[in-house]
C-alpha cells in the first residue's frame, strides 16, 4: 500500500507570472511544473505490478523532466551567473543530479521487472520533485525575474528552443516589441563565402559550420581564462548545449560532483604537466568516450582546452575487417 500523500499544487499562476507575456521562459517553466505534478499524481495512483504498461509509460513521460533540468543548467543558470548569482549553479544542479540518480534507479528496476517495493522509490521521487518545485516557485523564478532583463529572457528563449521542453506541445512564441534576437558575429559575416587560410587549405564560414555540425563528435572549446568560447551544434549531440554557455566559466558547466575533476585537469594542463585526460561512461544505455586535450601555440603557451565526447557503443562492437561497401538496398 502507498503511504505517500501528494501535496496539491495550485495551478493558478502567481501574480508575478500572470503579468508575463505568452511564451516567456518562466511561464513555460510553470506550465511544465503543472504538467509534471499531473504526471506525479497519476504515477502515484498507478500500481506497477497490476498495470505495468501504464506505469512504464507514465514513468517514461516523467523522465522527460531531463529537458527541464538541461534548460535550467545550460540556459537560466548562465544568465544568473552573469549577474553574480552562482547559488543555483552550485546548489540546485546537485538536486537535479540527485533526482536523475533516483530515476535511473527506478528504470533499472523496471527493466529487470523487480517491482517489489518500487512504490517506495516513486514516493521519494515525488517528494523530491515537489520540494524542488517549491524552491523554484518561491525563490528561483521570482529572483531571476528581478535580475534579468527583457533582452536576457528573449535571448534565453532562443536557446531554450534548441534543448526543447517536457511539454507535449510546443509553447507559444515569445515576441517583444523592440527586442531583436541577438546575432553572433562570425568571421567574414559580411561575406560567408570568403575563404579563410587555415594551416592547411582554405574553408569559408559555411564550410566550417557544416564540418563542425556533421562531425560525429561533441566539441567544446574553453579558452585559457576558463571561459567557454564555442561548441558545435550537431543534430545528435551526446550532451545538450545551448547558446547560454558561451562566455560562461567552465566550472559552472559541469555537475557539482564532477567540478573538482575538471578543475584538476585544467590546473595540470596550465602547469604543463599533462596534455590530455580521458574517461568513458555509460549514459542512456550508450558508451560515451570523453577526452580533454590541452591547446598550446607554437611557443607552447597554454591557450585553452578542447573537450570531445563521442558515442562509441557501435564502434566497440567492430571485429575483424570490412573492406566492401555494405549499404542496405
Amino acid at each position: 500500500m502507498k503511504n505517500h500523500q501528494m501535496h496539491i499544487i495550485d495551478k493558478s499562476y502567481p501574480e508575478y507570472v500572470k503579468v508575463l507575456p505568452e511564451g516567456h521562459p518562466v511561464r513555460i517553466y510553470f506550465d511544465e511544473n503543472y504538467y509534471l505534478q499531473d504526471l506525479l499524481r497519476e504515477l502515484d495512483k498507478t500500481n506497477a505490478e497490476s498495470d505495468f504498461q501504464k506505469f512504464f509509460n507514465l514513468f517514461n513521460e516523467l523522465c522527460e523532466v531531463e529537458k527541464r533540468y538541461a534548460r535550467k543548467e545550460n540556459q537560466l543558470f548562465p544568465y544568473l551567473e552573469k549577474y553574480g548569482w552562482n547559488g543555483p549553479s552550485q546548489g540546485m544542479w546537485a538536486f537535479h543530479d540527485a533526482n536523475r540518480d533516483l530515476l535511473r534507479g527506478v528504470r533499472k528496476k523496471i527493466e529487470a521487472r523487480q517491482l517489489e517495493g518500487i512504490d517506495y522509490d516513486i514516493d521519494i521521487i515525488i517528494g523530491e520533485m515537489q520540494r524542488l518545485a517549491m524552491v523554484e516557485e518561491m525563490r528561483l523564478f521570482p529572483y531571476s525575474l528581478e535580475l534579468l532583463s527583457e533582452e536576457d529572457w528573449y535571448s534565453m528563449r532562443q536557446g531554450d528552443e534548441e534543448i526543447g521542453w517536457m511539454l507535449k506541445e510546443v509553447p507559444s512564441t515569445y515576441e517583444k516589441d523592440g527586442i531583436k534576437k541577438a546575432e553572433t558575429k562570425a568571421v567574414s559575416q559580411d561575406n560567408p563565402f570568403a575563404a579563410l587560410h587555415l594551416e592547411e587549405g582554405y574553408l569559408n564560414q559555411e564550410q566550417i559550420n557544416l564540418l563542425l555540425k556533421f562531425i560525429p563528435v561533441d566539441l567544446t572549446y574553453v579558452d585559457e581564462h576558463d571561459r567557454v568560447l564555442f561548441y558545435n551544434r550537431g543534430d545528435h549531440r551526446v550532451f545538450p548545449r545551448s547558446a547560454g554557455i558561451i562566455g560562461r566559466e567552465v566550472r559552472f558547466c559541469h555537475p557539482p560532483k564532477s567540478v573538482g575533476t575538471v578543475l584538476k585537469i585544467l590546473e595540470e594542463f596550465k602547469k604543463g604537466t599533462k596534455d590530455e585526460a580521458e574517461f568513458w561512461i555509460r549514459f542512456k544505455d550508450r558508451v560515451i568516450h570523453i577526452r580533454y586535450f590541452a591547446l598550446r601555440n607554437k611557443e607552447r603557451i597554454y591557450k585553452g582546452v578542447i573537450e570531445m565526447s563521442q558515442d562509441i557503443t557501435d564502434i566497440q562492437k567492430l571485429e575483424g575487417e570490412q573492406r566492401l561497401l555494405s549499404w542496405d538496398n
